[in-house]
Protein backbone atom coordinates (compact mmCIF):
# COMPACT_ATOMS: atom_id res chain seq x y z
CA UNK A 1 0.00 0.00 0.00
CA UNK A 2 1.24 3.30 -1.05
CA UNK A 3 0.84 6.58 1.00
CA UNK A 4 1.12 9.41 -1.63
CA UNK A 5 0.98 7.85 -4.95
CA UNK A 6 -1.18 5.57 -6.78
CA UNK A 7 -0.14 3.06 -9.09
CA UNK A 8 -1.71 3.71 -13.38
CA UNK A 9 -4.85 1.45 -13.52
CA UNK A 10 -3.45 -0.20 -16.62
CA UNK A 11 -0.10 -2.03 -18.00
CA UNK A 12 1.60 -4.96 -16.00
CA UNK A 13 4.48 -5.58 -13.44
CA UNK A 14 8.15 -6.66 -14.90
CA UNK A 15 9.16 -9.71 -12.63
CA UNK A 16 12.81 -10.91 -12.90
CA UNK A 17 13.59 -14.56 -13.55
CA UNK A 18 17.52 -15.49 -12.87
CA UNK A 19 18.51 -12.06 -12.97
CA UNK A 20 17.02 -10.93 -16.40
CA UNK A 21 13.73 -8.94 -17.12
CA UNK A 22 10.60 -11.01 -18.12
CA UNK A 23 8.73 -7.82 -19.37
CA UNK A 24 4.87 -8.07 -20.74
CA UNK A 25 3.47 -5.81 -23.74
CA UNK A 26 2.56 -3.17 -21.57
CA UNK A 27 4.99 -2.35 -18.58
CA UNK A 28 4.26 -0.40 -15.72
CA UNK A 29 7.31 1.66 -15.02
CA UNK A 30 8.22 4.23 -12.55
CA UNK A 31 9.96 7.72 -13.47
CA UNK A 32 11.51 10.17 -11.09
CA UNK A 33 11.61 13.49 -12.86
CA UNK A 34 14.61 14.30 -11.45
CA UNK A 35 15.72 17.85 -9.63
CA UNK A 36 17.02 21.17 -11.33
CA UNK A 37 16.63 20.80 -15.37
CA UNK A 38 14.79 17.31 -14.50
CA UNK A 39 12.08 19.52 -15.33
CA UNK A 40 12.82 20.08 -18.48
CA UNK A 41 14.33 16.76 -19.38
CA UNK A 42 12.01 14.58 -18.55
CA UNK A 43 8.59 15.73 -20.91
CA UNK A 44 10.99 15.56 -23.46
CA UNK A 45 12.43 12.36 -23.31
CA UNK A 46 8.77 10.87 -22.11
CA UNK A 47 7.62 12.08 -25.33
CA UNK A 48 10.60 10.31 -27.31
CA UNK A 49 10.33 7.11 -25.86
CA UNK A 50 6.34 7.35 -26.30
CA UNK A 51 6.94 8.31 -29.99
CA UNK A 52 9.60 5.27 -30.51
CA UNK A 53 7.54 2.75 -29.06
CA UNK A 54 4.61 3.63 -30.69
CA UNK A 55 6.12 3.86 -34.27
CA UNK A 56 8.64 0.64 -33.41
CA UNK A 57 5.39 -1.72 -32.25
CA UNK A 58 2.04 0.27 -33.96
CA UNK A 59 0.05 0.11 -30.68
CA UNK A 60 0.85 -3.58 -29.84
CA UNK A 61 3.14 -2.66 -26.93
CA UNK A 62 2.74 0.38 -24.49
CA UNK A 63 4.78 1.75 -21.55
CA UNK A 64 2.57 3.10 -18.61
CA UNK A 65 4.69 5.64 -16.51
CA UNK A 66 4.50 5.65 -12.51
CA UNK A 67 5.54 8.73 -11.53
CA UNK A 68 7.59 8.59 -8.24
CA UNK A 69 9.27 11.02 -6.41
CA UNK A 70 12.75 11.79 -4.87
CA UNK A 71 15.11 14.81 -4.08
CA UNK A 72 13.76 18.15 -3.67
CA UNK A 73 10.18 17.34 -5.62
CA UNK A 74 10.04 14.64 -2.66
CA UNK A 75 10.47 16.58 0.07
CA UNK A 76 7.94 19.17 -1.55
CA UNK A 77 5.14 16.31 -1.30
CA UNK A 78 6.00 14.18 1.74
CA UNK A 79 7.92 17.05 3.83
CA UNK A 80 11.14 18.41 4.83
CA UNK A 81 14.19 16.07 4.62
CA UNK A 82 12.15 13.25 3.20
CA UNK A 83 14.49 12.90 -0.25
CA UNK A 84 13.65 9.20 -0.59
CA UNK A 85 10.41 8.18 0.50
CA UNK A 86 9.69 4.45 1.27
CA UNK A 87 6.63 4.95 -1.42
CA UNK A 88 8.98 5.06 -4.14
CA UNK A 89 11.69 2.39 -2.71
CA UNK A 90 8.77 0.15 -2.63
CA UNK A 91 7.61 0.80 -6.20
CA UNK A 92 11.14 0.75 -7.60
CA UNK A 93 11.06 -3.02 -6.01
CA UNK A 94 7.56 -4.00 -7.15
CA UNK A 95 7.67 -3.19 -10.81
CA UNK A 96 11.57 -3.88 -11.60
CA UNK A 97 12.55 -1.34 -13.86
CA UNK A 98 12.76 2.42 -13.08
CA UNK A 99 14.12 5.21 -14.98
CA UNK A 100 14.96 9.06 -13.40
CA UNK A 101 16.40 12.12 -13.99
CA UNK A 102 19.19 13.65 -12.20
CA UNK A 103 18.77 14.40 -8.34
CA UNK A 104 19.66 16.71 -5.85
CA UNK A 105 22.38 15.61 -3.37
CA UNK A 106 21.39 16.32 0.21
CA UNK A 107 22.94 19.30 2.38
CA UNK A 108 23.81 17.93 5.83
CA UNK A 109 23.80 14.53 7.79
CA UNK A 110 21.71 11.97 6.78
CA UNK A 111 21.93 10.32 2.99
CA UNK A 112 25.05 11.13 1.54
CA UNK A 113 23.85 10.70 -2.04
CA UNK A 114 20.23 9.32 -3.19
CA UNK A 115 21.79 7.83 -6.54
CA UNK A 116 24.25 5.82 -4.05
CA UNK A 117 21.70 4.90 -1.33
CA UNK A 118 19.44 3.95 -4.79
CA UNK A 119 21.75 1.39 -5.58
CA UNK A 120 22.86 0.17 -2.53
CA UNK A 121 19.17 -0.57 -1.22
CA UNK A 122 18.48 -2.18 -4.25
CA UNK A 123 21.70 -4.41 -4.77
CA UNK A 124 22.32 -2.46 -7.98
CA UNK A 125 25.70 -3.69 -8.14
CA UNK A 126 25.95 -3.27 -11.83
CA UNK A 127 27.01 0.36 -13.23
CA UNK A 128 26.38 0.32 -16.85
CA UNK A 129 27.99 2.99 -18.96
CA UNK A 130 28.36 3.00 -22.71
CA UNK A 131 30.34 5.57 -24.42
CA UNK A 132 29.51 5.73 -27.85
CA UNK A 133 29.92 8.84 -30.38
CA UNK A 134 27.37 10.10 -32.84
CA UNK A 135 28.96 11.55 -35.81
CA UNK A 136 28.99 15.29 -35.88
CA UNK A 137 28.84 15.26 -31.71
CA UNK A 138 32.22 17.95 -30.97
CA UNK A 139 34.56 16.53 -29.36
CA UNK A 140 38.04 17.30 -28.15
CA UNK A 141 39.32 14.20 -29.53
CA UNK A 142 41.16 13.65 -32.90
CA UNK A 143 39.58 10.10 -33.90
CA UNK A 144 36.44 10.31 -30.78
CA UNK A 145 34.73 7.66 -33.35
CA UNK A 146 37.30 4.81 -32.64
CA UNK A 147 36.15 5.04 -29.18
CA UNK A 148 33.03 2.75 -28.09
CA UNK A 149 33.01 0.80 -25.14
CA UNK A 150 30.90 -0.21 -22.59
CA UNK A 151 31.95 0.13 -19.26
CA UNK A 152 30.72 -2.29 -16.40
CA UNK A 153 31.51 -0.69 -12.53
CA UNK A 154 30.96 -2.22 -9.40
CA UNK A 155 28.66 -0.50 -7.62
CA UNK A 156 28.13 -1.75 -4.01
CA UNK A 157 32.09 -1.95 -2.37
CA UNK A 158 35.06 -0.73 -2.75
CA UNK A 159 34.51 3.23 -1.82
CA UNK A 160 30.86 3.18 -2.54
CA UNK A 161 30.82 1.34 0.71
CA UNK A 162 31.38 4.71 2.76
CA UNK A 163 32.95 2.88 5.94
CA UNK A 164 35.38 6.18 7.32
CA UNK A 165 36.14 7.89 10.13
CA UNK A 166 37.51 11.27 10.41
CA UNK A 167 40.81 12.61 11.69
CA UNK A 168 40.13 12.67 15.55
CA UNK A 169 36.96 10.57 16.04
CA UNK A 170 37.43 8.37 18.76
CA UNK A 171 37.05 5.55 17.23
CA UNK A 172 39.76 6.73 14.28
CA UNK A 173 42.35 7.13 17.10
CA UNK A 174 41.28 3.38 18.35
CA UNK A 175 41.68 1.95 14.83
CA UNK A 176 44.62 3.78 14.28
CA UNK A 177 46.37 2.68 17.60
CA UNK A 178 45.03 -1.10 17.36
CA UNK A 179 46.50 -0.93 13.22
CA UNK A 180 50.01 0.51 14.37
CA UNK A 181 50.46 -1.26 17.52
CA UNK A 182 48.71 -5.10 16.80
CA UNK A 183 47.75 -5.39 13.30
CA UNK A 184 50.55 -4.07 11.20
CA UNK A 185 53.60 -5.41 13.42
CA UNK A 186 51.85 -8.82 12.84
CA UNK A 187 51.99 -8.93 9.15
CA UNK A 188 55.70 -9.25 7.91
CA UNK A 189 55.35 -7.45 4.51
CA UNK A 190 53.53 -4.27 6.39
CA UNK A 191 56.97 -4.53 8.70
CA UNK A 192 57.99 -0.59 9.69
CA UNK A 193 54.42 1.03 8.26
CA UNK A 194 52.60 3.12 10.67
CA UNK A 195 49.76 5.68 10.35
CA UNK A 196 50.11 8.86 11.05
CA UNK A 197 47.86 9.58 14.25
CA UNK A 198 46.15 12.73 12.57
CA UNK A 199 44.93 10.32 9.77
CA UNK A 200 41.38 9.88 8.77
CA UNK A 201 40.49 6.51 7.93
CA UNK A 202 38.78 4.43 4.76
CA UNK A 203 37.76 1.01 4.56
CA UNK A 204 37.65 -0.44 1.48
CA UNK A 205 36.46 -3.91 0.88
CA UNK A 206 36.50 -5.62 -2.09
CA UNK A 207 34.66 -9.30 -2.02
CA UNK A 208 34.89 -12.67 -4.64
CA UNK A 209 31.41 -12.47 -4.71
CA UNK A 210 30.78 -8.63 -5.41
CA UNK A 211 33.28 -9.42 -7.90
CA UNK A 212 32.59 -12.27 -9.60
CA UNK A 213 29.06 -11.76 -9.72
CA UNK A 214 30.00 -7.85 -11.93
CA UNK A 215 32.14 -9.72 -14.16
CA UNK A 216 29.69 -12.07 -14.91
CA UNK A 217 27.49 -9.43 -15.85
CA UNK A 218 30.00 -8.32 -18.72
CA UNK A 219 30.85 -11.37 -19.67
CA UNK A 220 26.88 -12.08 -20.19
CA UNK A 221 27.01 -8.66 -22.30
CA UNK A 222 29.70 -9.35 -24.22
CA UNK A 223 28.53 -12.99 -25.68
CA UNK A 224 25.28 -10.68 -27.06
CA UNK A 225 28.10 -8.48 -28.99
CA UNK A 226 29.18 -9.20 -32.70
CA UNK A 227 32.31 -11.53 -32.75
CA UNK A 228 34.40 -8.28 -33.33
CA UNK A 229 33.62 -6.80 -29.68
CA UNK A 230 33.15 -10.12 -27.95
CA UNK A 231 36.57 -8.70 -25.34
CA UNK A 232 35.76 -8.06 -21.54
CA UNK A 233 39.18 -6.05 -19.99
CA UNK A 234 39.45 -6.45 -16.53
CA UNK A 235 40.81 -3.24 -14.98
CA UNK A 236 42.27 -2.87 -11.45
CA UNK A 237 45.39 -1.00 -9.79
CA UNK A 238 46.36 -4.56 -8.94
CA UNK A 239 50.38 -3.94 -8.66
CA UNK A 240 49.93 -2.23 -5.65
CA UNK A 241 46.79 -2.98 -3.51
CA UNK A 242 47.16 -6.67 -4.31
CA UNK A 243 44.66 -8.40 -1.91
CA UNK A 244 41.77 -5.59 -2.70
CA UNK A 245 42.38 -4.59 -6.76
CA UNK A 246 44.85 -7.75 -7.29
CA UNK A 247 42.16 -10.30 -6.05
CA UNK A 248 39.45 -8.54 -8.58
CA UNK A 249 41.55 -9.18 -11.46
CA UNK A 250 42.33 -12.57 -9.99
CA UNK A 251 38.70 -13.93 -8.93
CA UNK A 252 37.58 -12.34 -12.99
CA UNK A 253 39.98 -14.30 -14.50
CA UNK A 254 38.65 -17.53 -12.02
CA UNK A 255 35.05 -17.06 -13.15
CA UNK A 256 36.07 -16.44 -16.67
CA UNK A 257 37.70 -19.91 -16.98
CA UNK A 258 35.72 -21.81 -15.24
CA UNK A 259 32.09 -20.66 -15.35
CA UNK A 260 32.55 -19.60 -18.83
CA UNK A 261 35.17 -22.04 -20.03
CA UNK A 262 33.30 -23.15 -23.06
CA UNK A 263 33.17 -19.39 -24.05
CA UNK A 264 36.07 -17.45 -23.19
CA UNK A 265 39.69 -17.65 -23.47
CA UNK A 266 42.43 -15.38 -21.56
CA UNK A 267 45.25 -13.34 -22.86
CA UNK A 268 47.46 -14.97 -22.16
CA UNK A 269 46.07 -18.24 -22.86
CA UNK A 270 45.94 -17.31 -26.38
CA UNK A 271 49.39 -16.63 -26.92
CA UNK A 272 50.16 -19.90 -25.64
CA UNK A 273 47.85 -21.45 -28.40
CA UNK A 274 49.44 -19.29 -31.26
CA UNK A 275 52.79 -20.30 -30.29
CA UNK A 276 52.19 -23.75 -30.56
CA UNK A 277 49.80 -23.36 -33.56
CA UNK A 278 52.60 -21.55 -35.58
CA UNK A 279 54.83 -24.04 -34.19
CA UNK A 280 53.61 -27.77 -33.57
CA UNK A 281 56.77 -29.07 -32.14
CA UNK A 282 57.94 -25.86 -29.78
CA UNK A 283 58.95 -27.00 -26.43
CA UNK A 284 57.11 -26.08 -23.24
CA UNK A 285 59.98 -24.12 -21.96
CA UNK A 286 60.31 -22.00 -25.21
CA UNK A 287 56.49 -21.50 -25.15
CA UNK A 288 57.18 -19.96 -22.23
CA UNK A 289 59.79 -17.82 -22.94
CA UNK A 290 57.68 -16.30 -25.47
CA UNK A 291 54.98 -15.97 -23.46
CA UNK A 292 57.20 -14.13 -20.62
CA UNK A 293 59.96 -11.42 -22.24
CA UNK A 294 62.02 -11.46 -18.93
CA UNK A 295 62.38 -15.24 -18.94
CA UNK A 296 66.01 -16.16 -18.38
CA UNK A 297 66.29 -13.60 -15.62
CA UNK A 298 63.78 -15.27 -13.26
CA UNK A 299 65.08 -18.02 -10.60
CA UNK A 300 64.45 -21.48 -11.78
CA UNK A 301 61.75 -21.61 -9.24
CA UNK A 302 59.85 -19.08 -11.22
CA UNK A 303 60.80 -20.16 -14.63
CA UNK A 304 59.46 -23.20 -13.50
CA UNK A 305 56.23 -21.98 -12.34
CA UNK A 306 55.66 -20.51 -15.89
CA UNK A 307 56.46 -23.68 -17.80
CA UNK A 308 53.50 -25.55 -15.14
CA UNK A 309 51.10 -22.60 -16.54
CA UNK A 310 51.83 -23.32 -20.03
CA UNK A 311 51.65 -27.40 -19.70
CA UNK A 312 48.35 -27.11 -18.18
CA UNK A 313 46.80 -24.81 -20.82
CA UNK A 314 48.01 -27.05 -23.31
CA UNK A 315 46.35 -30.26 -21.83
CA UNK A 316 43.47 -28.46 -20.88
CA UNK A 317 42.05 -26.37 -23.62
CA UNK A 318 43.94 -27.59 -26.69
CA UNK A 319 41.49 -29.49 -27.80
CA UNK A 320 38.63 -27.04 -27.07
CA UNK A 321 40.32 -24.44 -27.72
CA UNK A 322 43.34 -24.24 -30.11
CA UNK A 323 43.75 -24.84 -33.85
CA UNK A 324 42.41 -20.97 -33.98
CA UNK A 325 38.98 -21.73 -32.24
CA UNK A 326 40.34 -19.24 -29.41
CA UNK A 327 39.71 -17.05 -31.66
CA UNK A 328 36.27 -17.52 -31.74
CA UNK A 329 35.58 -16.91 -27.90
CA UNK A 330 35.65 -13.90 -25.60
CA UNK A 331 38.62 -12.18 -25.01
CA UNK A 332 39.59 -11.82 -21.14
CA UNK A 333 42.21 -9.66 -20.61
CA UNK A 334 43.46 -6.65 -17.52
CA UNK A 335 45.19 -3.75 -17.60
CA UNK A 336 46.65 -1.57 -14.96
CA UNK A 337 44.08 1.40 -13.85
CA UNK A 338 46.60 4.26 -14.63
CA UNK A 339 47.27 2.45 -18.30
CA UNK A 340 44.27 2.19 -19.74
CA UNK A 341 43.39 5.78 -19.17
CA UNK A 342 45.93 6.65 -21.38
CA UNK A 343 44.78 3.67 -23.93
CA UNK A 344 41.36 4.76 -24.05
CA UNK A 345 42.93 7.91 -26.12
CA UNK A 346 45.89 6.50 -28.07
CA UNK A 347 44.35 2.86 -28.32
CA UNK A 348 40.46 3.15 -28.19
CA UNK A 349 39.52 0.51 -30.99
CA UNK A 350 41.39 -2.40 -29.07
CA UNK A 351 38.92 -2.34 -26.38
CA UNK A 352 34.99 -3.01 -26.18
CA UNK A 353 33.86 -3.84 -22.21
CA UNK A 354 35.60 -2.68 -19.03
CA UNK A 355 34.98 -4.21 -15.99
CA UNK A 356 36.39 -1.97 -12.92
CA UNK A 357 36.07 -1.74 -9.52
CA UNK A 358 34.43 1.53 -8.19
CA UNK A 359 36.63 3.96 -7.81
CA UNK A 360 38.55 3.27 -11.41
CA UNK A 361 34.89 3.00 -13.13
CA UNK A 362 34.04 6.60 -11.37
CA UNK A 363 36.78 8.35 -13.25
CA UNK A 364 36.79 5.76 -16.29
CA UNK A 365 33.17 6.15 -17.22
CA UNK A 366 33.43 10.05 -17.11
CA UNK A 367 37.05 10.53 -18.93
CA UNK A 368 35.52 8.24 -21.69
CA UNK A 369 32.45 10.28 -22.05
CA UNK A 370 34.30 13.32 -22.17
CA UNK A 371 35.75 11.97 -25.56
CA UNK A 372 32.51 11.12 -27.09
CA UNK A 373 30.95 14.62 -26.52
CA UNK A 374 30.47 14.84 -22.80
CA UNK A 375 27.93 14.01 -19.88
CA UNK A 376 25.47 15.36 -21.50
CA UNK A 377 25.69 12.77 -24.46
CA UNK A 378 26.27 9.88 -21.33
CA UNK A 379 23.53 7.59 -20.61
CA UNK A 380 23.71 5.04 -17.56
CA UNK A 381 21.88 2.07 -15.95
CA UNK A 382 22.36 0.83 -12.45
CA UNK A 383 21.33 -3.20 -12.91
CA UNK A 384 20.72 -5.88 -10.00
CA UNK A 385 19.19 -9.12 -10.24
CA UNK A 386 15.99 -7.80 -8.86
CA UNK A 387 15.60 -4.90 -10.37
CA UNK A 388 17.42 -1.65 -12.50
CA UNK A 389 17.12 1.97 -12.62
CA UNK A 390 18.64 3.95 -15.97
CA UNK A 391 19.34 7.68 -15.27
CA UNK A 392 20.83 10.53 -16.37
CA UNK A 393 25.03 11.17 -15.42
CA UNK A 394 25.21 14.29 -15.11
CA UNK A 395 23.72 17.17 -12.30
CA UNK A 396 20.52 19.06 -11.99
CA UNK A 397 22.12 22.38 -13.03
CA UNK A 398 19.69 24.23 -11.23
CA UNK A 399 20.45 27.35 -13.20
CA UNK A 400 19.03 26.17 -16.58
CA UNK A 401 16.08 25.15 -14.37
CA UNK A 402 12.58 25.77 -16.29
CA UNK A 403 14.55 27.69 -19.64
CA UNK A 404 14.21 24.99 -21.86
CA UNK A 405 17.62 24.83 -23.20
CA UNK A 406 19.10 21.92 -21.70
CA UNK A 407 20.16 18.84 -23.55
CA UNK A 408 18.27 16.06 -22.67
CA UNK A 409 20.38 13.48 -23.94
CA UNK A 410 21.61 11.90 -21.15
CA UNK A 411 18.11 10.50 -19.84
CA UNK A 412 17.05 9.77 -23.52
CA UNK A 413 20.21 7.46 -24.12
CA UNK A 414 19.62 5.86 -20.49
CA UNK A 415 16.42 5.43 -21.88
CA UNK A 416 17.67 4.02 -25.28
CA UNK A 417 19.90 1.20 -22.64
CA UNK A 418 16.32 0.31 -21.04
CA UNK A 419 14.67 -0.66 -24.05
CA UNK A 420 17.52 -2.86 -24.90
CA UNK A 421 17.71 -4.36 -21.43
CA UNK A 422 14.24 -5.11 -22.01
CA UNK A 423 14.37 -6.41 -24.95
CA UNK A 424 12.61 -3.53 -27.20
CA UNK A 425 15.37 -3.53 -29.58
CA UNK A 426 13.23 -1.98 -32.37
CA UNK A 427 12.48 1.06 -30.27
CA UNK A 428 15.81 1.60 -29.24
CA UNK A 429 17.14 1.57 -32.59
CA UNK A 430 14.64 4.32 -33.98
CA UNK A 431 15.93 6.57 -31.02
CA UNK A 432 19.68 6.35 -31.99
CA UNK A 433 18.28 6.66 -35.62
CA UNK A 434 17.07 9.85 -34.44
CA UNK A 435 19.92 11.40 -32.53
CA UNK A 436 22.44 10.12 -34.50
CA UNK A 437 20.19 12.21 -37.88
CA UNK A 438 19.77 14.82 -35.75
CA UNK A 439 23.00 15.20 -34.80
CA UNK A 440 24.63 15.09 -37.97
CA UNK A 441 21.78 17.81 -39.51
CA UNK A 442 23.44 20.49 -36.54
CA UNK A 443 19.80 20.36 -35.17
CA UNK A 444 21.34 20.27 -31.28
CA UNK A 445 20.91 21.69 -28.00
CA UNK A 446 22.89 25.03 -26.88
CA UNK A 447 26.10 22.62 -25.01
CA UNK A 448 26.61 20.89 -28.67
CA UNK A 449 25.24 24.11 -31.18
CA UNK A 450 28.07 26.10 -29.08
CA UNK A 451 31.26 23.97 -30.23
CA UNK A 452 30.49 22.99 -33.62
CA UNK A 453 32.29 24.80 -36.15
CA UNK A 454 30.55 26.92 -37.32
CA UNK A 455 28.67 27.15 -34.31
CA UNK A 456 25.12 26.86 -34.50
CA UNK A 457 22.44 29.59 -34.72
CA UNK A 458 20.04 29.41 -33.32
CA UNK A 459 20.31 26.25 -30.98
CA UNK A 460 17.29 24.29 -30.32
CA UNK A 461 15.71 24.25 -27.34
CA UNK A 462 14.87 20.96 -25.22
CA UNK A 463 11.80 20.25 -26.33
CA UNK A 464 12.53 21.40 -30.05
CA UNK A 465 15.72 18.69 -29.65
CA UNK A 466 13.14 15.41 -28.79
CA UNK A 467 10.76 16.89 -31.52
CA UNK A 468 14.23 16.67 -33.86
CA UNK A 469 14.61 13.09 -32.96
CA UNK A 470 11.24 11.78 -33.52
CA UNK A 471 11.22 13.60 -37.24
CA UNK A 472 14.10 11.85 -38.10
CA UNK A 473 12.93 7.95 -36.97
CA UNK A 474 11.77 8.10 -40.36
CA UNK A 475 14.00 10.52 -41.99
Amino acid sequence: MYKLITPPTTGSKITFENGEPRVPDHPIIPFIRGDGTGIDIWPASQKVFDAAVAVAYGGQRQISWFKVYAGDEACEKYGTYQYLPEDTLQAIQEYGIAIKGPLTTPIGGGIRSLNVALRQIHDLYACVRPCTYYSGTPSPHKTPEKLDVIIYRENTEDIYLGIEWRQGNPICDRLIKLLNEELIPATPEHQGKQIRLDSGIGIKPVSKTGSQRLVRRALQHALRLPKAKQMVTLVHKGNIMKYTEGAFRDWGYELATTEFRAECVTEQESWILSNRERNPSITIEENARRIEPGYDALTSEKQAKICQEVEAVLNQIWDSHGQGQWQEKVMVNDRIADSIFQQIQTRPDEYSILATLNLNGDYLSDAAAAIVGGLGMGPGANIGDRCAIFEATHGTAPKHAGLDRINPGSVILSGVMMLEFMGWQEAADLIKQGIARAISHREVTYDLARLMAPPVEPPLKCSEFADAIIRHFQA
